[in-house]
């Protein structure tokens, strides 16, 4: 009997691209990416504070690339300004689709949430500025307590809100969408300190080619990511930061469908570059931002007792949270929008809470401000992860209350004793069964 000949292994098997796409769709889970960059922070924090704090340092300081075109940068600005830039790049291309074919397509729809969302973003930065009045220095880090952490906010709700309404779901995705959107403004208008024109310009020539070729709907990888590339590097040589050419990028995507195709163009990339972004990118980004010594219990006290500390933490849980309650209250009392009849008052309550979960855009917004390594680089850093830790508790408490209430309303809704595929509570009553709408027991 004769041996089949051995086979030579294949480096990209099927079974190894089968494998792939599966972990790409996990990747693409919500609560995985929750999950992973929860992860990187815990890992950063722990290794900042253990005997080996040293070689984290010295990993966030290598530096390496071309002089030339002003990226000899050390990994913790790689991480910052080049693996968020294809955080970003998901974003844009998710605020594309919002306004072409979402929610914020249609005004009356999308007035609750875009209202709460600047709300969300006043309140905190005014709470800050009040608390910092007499320092004028803390003042640049207003914007720190204005963002939402999307990937966070929206892992912790779908872990803790299985039963909540899905309508409570879109209110926090269309939320957290535009707060992106007027983080990423803030960031091009206030944090950009030495604007080179030339390279601004010239960047638009790249971005022009990016546009014109995927308005042809061409995917062709080995063409869009060059151009991507290098529209990024000029950029981030003009001096506005970076990630704003991945929203600029995102933006020139078509989100609408042609005829013939299954989904538009920018879904497809939001399919293919979302496993990226909450895998590799926003994980790494935690792990090299994140790293704070607390210097013990003392030093936790005496870091959250500085203004700039109590400004974060009291913009991310109390503005966060009155500021997009407060407005959304406000929209539905004195104008005709209304929210949406699935939601109650009390579950917008633990969401504006669950939106003061600022995590990656503070982290950023706190390099921009004060710099990376500077005096209150540390400061901005403790007091961002115990703000958004403790708006993600109180909004945990709150929802998790809700979904019970929601839960028992599911059952209800889906009891079927009889097993005869139609709820009990669809079933009309009748004198046979006792009125019960279930037949009696013999």
């Amino acid at each position: 009997m004769s041996t089949p000949p051995p086979t030579t292994p294949k480096l990209f098997s099927r079974t190894t691209w089968r494998e792939w796409k599966q972990v790409a769709e996990i990747l693409r889970l919500e609560t995985v990416g929750g999950m992973l960059l929860l992860a990187g922070a815990v890992v950063a924090l722990v290794w900042a504070n253990s005997p080996w704090s040293e070689s984290y340092t010295a990993m966030r300081e290598f530096t390496f690339g071309p002089e030339a075109l002003h990226l000899n940068l050390d990994l913790s600005h790689w991480a910052a300004d080049g693996l968020l830039a294809i955080f970003f790049f998901v974003v844009g291309l998710e605020l594309k689709r919002e306004f072409v074919a979402g929610e914020l397509r249609d005004p009356r729809r999308a007035a609750v949430p875009v209202a709460a969302a600047v709300g969300g973003v006043v309140l905190p930065a005014a709470i800050y500025v009040v608390i910092n009045l007499g320092d004028s220095s803390a003042l640049s880090g207003w914007a720190i307590p204005t963002a939402t952490d999307i990937a966070f906010a929206v892992a912790v709700l779908a872990v803790v809100g299985r039963f909540l309404p899905s309508a409570l779901r879109m209110f926090l995705l269309t939320l957290a969408v535009v707060d992106d959107l007027i983080a990423i403004t803030i960031i091009a208008v206030f944090y950009t300190d030495d604007l080179a024109v030339g390279p601004l310009l010239l960047a638009l020539a790249p971005l022009a080619v990016f546009t014109l070729l995927v308005q042809r709907r061409v995917r062709s990888w080995w063409l869009l990511i060059p151009l991507g590339l290098l529209t990024w590097g000029l950029v981030h040589a003009s001096g506005v930061h970076a990630t704003v050419a991945g929203v600029l990028l995102g933006f020139a995507v078509p989100a609408l469908r042609r005829e013939g195709e299954a989904v538009g163009l920018a879904e497809h990339f939001e399919h293919r570059w979302r496993p990226v972004s909450a895998g590799v990118a926003v994980p790494i980004f935690a792990l090299f931002a994140a790293g704070v010594a607390f210097g013990g219990w003392s030093g936790l006290v005496e870091a959250l007792t500085d203004p700039v500390a109590l400004g974060i933490v009291a913009g991310l849980v109390l503005g966060k949270g009155l500021g997009i309650f407060g407005t959304t209250y406000l929209m539905g009392r004195f104008t005709k929008a209304e929210l949406d009849r699935d939601i109650a008052w009390v579950d917008v309550l633990g969401l504006s809470l669950l939106a003061g979960i600022g995590f990656t855009v503070s982290l950023l917004v706190g390099d921009l401000a004060f710099g990376t390594g500077g005096d209150r680089d540390e400061l901005v850093k403790i007091a961002v992860l115990c703000g958004s830790l403790l708006a993600a508790l109180l909004a945990t408490v709150i929802l998790r209350l809700r979904n019970r209430v929601y839960r028992r309303i599911h059952e209800e809704e889906t009891r079927d004793e009889d097993r005869d595929g139609i709820p009990d509570v669809y079933q009309e009553p009748s004198p046979a069964d006792g009125g019960t709408g279930r037949p009696e027991s013999p």
